[in-house]
């Protein structure tokens, strides 16, 4: 995981430290590198959670990156976590889930999603 945050392009993203940047907001979660886009990040937030939920961001609205505390998994694996602060009026993308079916069964949870980041965003230090 390391070897992929310090591909990471330097002029655009920094390490983070200091206070809180003001013009950019806090995600956490687990990143890897984007499967077809160079230019793009996956980020899988709340990796181990009942509802982890993908995240893409264009690399250039990334302005810091924190390595986090490592997470473990069931099974003793380890999952690395990173918090990544982007800039505010950039846009993201959710990847949600869907059962194939006929008629396709939608999660749903966009709604879920969005007051959980609402409420994991008020919390400093997330």
């Amino acid at each position: 995981m390391t070897s992929f945050l310090e591909a990471l392009p330097a002029s655009e993203i920094a390490k983070y430290s200091g206070s809180p940047p003001k013009d950019a907001i806090l995600f956490s979660g687990y990143p890897r590198q984007h499967p077809s886009d160079k230019n793009k990040l996956i980020l899988v937030y709340d990796p181990l959670g009942l509802h982890p939920t993908v995240l893409e961001f264009k690399i250039e609205d990334v302005l810091f990156v924190e390595e986090a505390h490592q997470a473990v998994t069931e099974t003793g694996e380890g999952v690395p976590l990173v918090k990544l602060w982007v800039r505010k009026g950039a846009h993201g993308m959710i990847l949600e889930p869907f059962e194939v079916d006929d008629p396709v069964h939608f999660a749903g949870r966009a709604g879920a999603i969005q007051e959980r980041f609402l409420k994991n965003s008020a919390r400093p230090g997330v």
